[in-house]
């Protein structure tokens, strides 16, 4: 974990206005989260991966299994954390950390701190993960392409000795699919470990912002996009919204960025994002120790 970097190149600004993209939004200051983060943000963790130049970091978050309710063992992230896209193949050792960093301890307490305290709930390493084909054949590190289903699921096994990911941390987000841009969602939180200065990964924070619209194809979805200061070694991370009843869901994770850090943008979770989670949750459907 120590010798892992942020992986993320940010996009340049102006991806182009073709389709449907609304005005460049204001910067959104990224705001530390309070600590400990399990007592308000338990499903939000670090992800640990390496790849051919070396280990590197992205953030990640508990979601519910529709195939194991109260059991999950899933993690959604961005599908560049899991996969190098159209010039390279997939990544190795990947890991899920929950509530990394649960103190935000800096400096010298961060160095020499227990495992428990940087890992309460343990690591998970992944054995699956799935990405969507377009993102496998388009993705790109730079210049947004594939970033319309730049997303991805993770399975995980559980340590020695705990159950699964959703009952060692006490809750997984649901996921909802199919929210259209504006007209459904009047906030969003996107939430992260940004890595990249003037940030050091260590440290979970979030953005809230009303979500515009960001197209990279006009025959490609339209990407949210959010006022944000957060930088590279937040994506993957999950955005929040709040359902009818007032709870909150999944609905984008952070996928590409300004090279100025001043905004965010994600995928909108439609029919072929709702397929690549339905598929990790019923290939473990039936896995060691379910019903």
């Amino acid at each position: 974990m120590s010798h892992s970097r942020n992986p993320d190149t940010p996009v340049a600004n102006g991806l182009g206005d073709a389709g449907v993209s609304d005005p460049e939004p204001a910067p959104i200051k990224a705001q530390p989260e309070p600590m400990p983060y399990h007592a308000s943000a338990a499903v939000v963790g670090k992800v640990f991966f390496d790849t051919p130049e070396g280990s590197n970091v992205c953030s990640g978050t508990a979601v519910r299994d529709p195939a194991r309710p109260g059991q999950s063992n899933l993690v959604w992230t961005a599908g560049h954390c899991v996969h190098a896209g159209a010039r390279g193949g997939w990544y190795r050792n990947i890991v899920f950390v929950p509530s990394y960093n649960n103190d935000g301890l800096s400096g010298r307490a961060r160095q020499y701190a227990s495992l428990d305290r940087i890992a309460p709930f343990g690591t998970w390493w992944a054995d699956w993960a799935q990405t969507s084909s377009e993102w496998i054949s388009e993705g790109a590190a730079t210049g947004g392409a594939g970033a319309p289903f730049d997303f991805a699921v993770l399975h995980v096994r559980p340590p020695t000795g705990l159950a699964s990911l959703e009952e060692a941390i006490g809750q997984a987000a649901p996921v909802r699919f199919g929210v259209p841009t504006r007209t459904a969602v009047s906030a969003t939180s996107a939430w992260g470990y940004p890595a990249a200065p003037p940030f050091d990964g260590e440290h979970m924070f979030s953005c809230l912002n009303r979500p515009g619209r960001l197209s990279i194809r006009a025959d490609q979805p339209t990407m949210y996009r959010i006022g944000c200061t957060m930088t590279g070694g937040s994506s993957g991370g999950g955005w929040f919204a709040r359902d009818a009843d007032g709870s909150l869901a999944l609905i984008s994770n952070t996928s590409i960025g300004s090279v100025s850090a001043t905004w965010l943008a994600g995928p909108q979770l439609g029919s072929v994002a709702k397929d690549v989670y339905g598929a990790v949750s019923a290939k473990f459907a039936h896995a060691p120790g379910t019903t």
